[in-house]
């Protein structure tokens, strides 16, 4: 029973960024779908004895560190898809598609090859093929993205009907990732989120903003889930559109920023909610001032970017901290509401951490 876990260690680089995306067709059999209701719709307990025994010492070891609890939800693939899942490991994202819409998306744990446990969570049915390869997800949330959206990312037909299992890599795994703005756990381990420092310094890193798609994927962000709400992407797509330079984002030791703009006006650094109630304005301006000092350049401006205009006492709350408004008036024609001047200049030390 061969181990299929694989992880980066030492420093971070670019390359501990590039997540794949495997595309899995989970929903349109009648036995798919049992096979959903059994082991993704619910956790399975994997160290009861049931299944302890058939995982090796170290299949065991990698599962109870990414599921200290004992239960997981799990998928996996036939032998017929061995060559493909050899690139597969902890931290790439899977998309479970049916229905011609993806249905949920999640992040890939332990991965391993062993057809015991594979028959145990996914019994044959009578002259059908055994699982081969098994994996758990360490987080999987719902989701409904047309198949028309997931083709248009990777430059597919529109017409495609994602009938097979696919691992996506290089631009068309970043494409997905950026254009359904996901951010995973393991990423977030890797930047010092998630955990406590790690040895070494991290260095900030910019990441190109590719278009944002539809509103569709619903992400929580909760102490156990690190795929985000993202019903901000329209917003985000809309005013970028708008933009006389490339909007960006950048990674950093406490996330991801939403926008960041290197322009003629200066450095703005800009977080998106989709309401204006006070909890989202208040989440938003405690992310900008947390993301603000890691930005590769010293920041002129921060901004939060919001469908409607803001009542008065959510604007003062962001123009107390000099942070600016900008919400949306119509199609494609946005309106800033500026912190005053002087709030602006005296807030920026703290902005820069210097």
């Amino acid at each position: 029973m061969d181990d299929l876990t694989r992880g980066a260690t030492g420093s971070i680089s670019d390359a501990d960024f590039e997540a794949r995306v495997l595309v899995c067709p989970a929903y349109g059999s009648k036995e798919s779908r049992k096979h959903w209701r059994d082991t993704l719709q619910q956790k399975v307990p994997f160290a009861e004895a049931s299944l302890e025994r058939l995982l090796s010492s170290r299949q065991l070891e990698r599962l109870l560190h990414l599921h200290p609890e004992g239960a997981a939800r799990f998928w996996g693939a036939t032998s017929s898809h061995d060559k493909a899942m050899s690139k597969v490991r902890t931290g790439d994202v899977a998309l479970f598609t049916g229905a011609k819409k993806v249905l949920a998306v999640g992040e890939v744990g332990a991965i391993f090859v062993n057809g015991e446990v594979a028959d145990v969570l996914w019994p044959p049915s009578p002259g059908g093929k055994s699982w081969h390869t098994v994996y758990s997800l360490r987080d999987f949330v719902p989701a409904e993205v047309p198949y028309e959206e997931l083709a248009e990312m990777i430059g597919y037909s529109s017409s495609y009907g994602f009938f097979g299992q696919l691992v996506l890599e290089g631009d068309k795994a970043r494409a997905v990732i950026e254009g359904l703005r996901i951010t995973t756990r393991t990423v977030l381990e890797k930047l010092d989120v998630e955990r406590p420092p790690a040895r070494g310094h991290f260095q900030t890193q910019r990441a190109a903003l590719e278009r944002q798609y539809t509103p569709i994927v619903s992400f929580e962000r909760t102490a156990a889930t690190t795929l985000y709400r993202r019903e901000e992407q329209p917003l985000v797509t809309e005013f970028c559109a708008t933009l006389a330079v490339t909007a960006e984002r950048f990674r950093s030791p406490v996330g991801l920023c939403d926008i960041y703009v290197h322009g003629p006006d200066g450095v703005e650094v800009i977080e998106a909610k989709s309401r204006t109630e006070h909890t989202y304005v208040r989440e938003a301006l405690s992310q900008l001032l947390d993301y603000a000092p890691h930005s590769p350049r010293p920041v002129d401006r921060l901004a939060v970017l919001v469908p409607d205009p803001l009542d008065e006492r959510e604007l003062q709350l962001l123009h107390r901290y000099g942070v600016d408004c900008i919400h949306r008036v119509s199609s494609g024609v946005f309106r800033r509401a500026p912190a005053p001047d002087h709030r602006r200049h005296l807030m920026k030390r703290l902005w820069t951490g210097s």
